[in-house]
């Protein structure tokens, strides 16, 4: 793994990724929002596990999946950086290296030149929970 410039996001940052098709591990064609939920320091570099997100089938929530819409939480949405109402689903995670082959900034950064978007909002760490607890319980 390579360096990069940016400093490691941390769990609950949400952060610009191309995020591959699974189970290919090459990167995605398009950067996507993708929902930080463990970072570890390796001697060789830093991992990134993300799970998915898209704003795609927003009405139809399945088990391991949570939103964040704009029309319910004003305050969660701007906090998180999203240019449309996002969701995310924790059965589809992975983990990445910090690099700019998976990894860019946005085209509006607001956090300066690095990948992250915005952050998941303390209002939502309960729905988060619950969704990594049913989608464990499968």
């Amino acid at each position: 793994m390579t360096a990069t410039p940016w400093q490691p996001p941390e769990p609950g940052d949400i952060v610009w990724c191309r995020f591959p098709y699974l189970p290919s591990r090459a990167p995605g064609p398009k950067p996507r929002p993708a929902l930080v939920l463990a970072v570890e320091v390796r001697d060789d570099g830093v991992v990134v596990q993300v799970a998915y997100g898209t704003s795609q089938n927003l009405g139809r929530l399945k088990v391991g999946e949570f939103a964040i819409a704009q029309a319910n939480n004003r305050v969660a949405y701007a906090l998180a950086g999203l240019s449309f109402d996002t969701k995310f689903d924790l059965e589809l995670k992975i983990d990445l290296p910090w690099t700019d082959e998976f990894f860019a900034v946005p085209p509006m950064p607001r956090h300066g030149q690095t990948p992250k978007l915005g952050t998941l909002h303390a209002s939502l760490m309960m729905a988060l929970r619950a969704t990594h607890d049913a989608e464990q319980g499968r």
